[in-house]
């Protein structure tokens, strides 16, 4: 065991963790942030995303000890004075959500990716998302949203 120091969605804590320990188990268990989904277990699903100093981050097997002195912002993070981040609401707005696990990891990428480009084209978009899986197929309507908030037509026929 050892301290480990997070600043987490603006707050610095300290935990007592082996240093070891996947970032998710400390967000989910420690800090009650159960936004990020455990999935996969194998950075392949994109379930576990979280922003880390701007950049999407896939937090399931990477140890905790690997994020002191970063900026981590989960979810649950984005919303600021109880207003939804502008992606969450269009997220929200066109309902691209169905059950919703996968829903956290795909608007933590989209963050990411307009945090650093306002108008991605179609091509960033897809690359962005490609290795976040949706079994349920809200797949048009996350591509909606993310239109939504770049101000273009998502072309999918609403």
């Amino acid at each position: 065991m050892a301290t480990v120091k997070l600043r987490v969605n603006g707050k610095f804590h300290e935990i007592d963790a082996d240093p070891a320990t996947p970032l998710i188990f400390a967000l989910r268990d420690r800090f009650r942030l159960v936004g990020a989904k455990l999935g996969c277990g194998l950075e392949q699903c994109g379930a576990c995303a979280v922003l880390v100093d701007g950049e999407a981050v896939l937090s399931c097997v990477r140890a905790v000890s690997e994020f002191e002195n970063s900026h981590i912002v989960t979810i649950e993070g984005l919303a600021e004075n109880g207003k939804l981040s502008d992606i969450q609401q269009a997220f929200l707005d066109e309902g691209a959500a169905q059950c919703g696990y996968c829903t956290a990891g795909i608007v933590i990428a989209a963050t990411a990716l307009l945090g650093k480009n306002k108008k991605p084209s179609k091509a960033e978009i897809a690359d962005t998302l490609k290795d976040h899986l949706c079994r349920c197929g809200s797949h048009a309507r996350v591509l909606a949203a993310i239109a939504r908030v770049i101000g273009e037509d998502a072309g999918n026929g609403r």
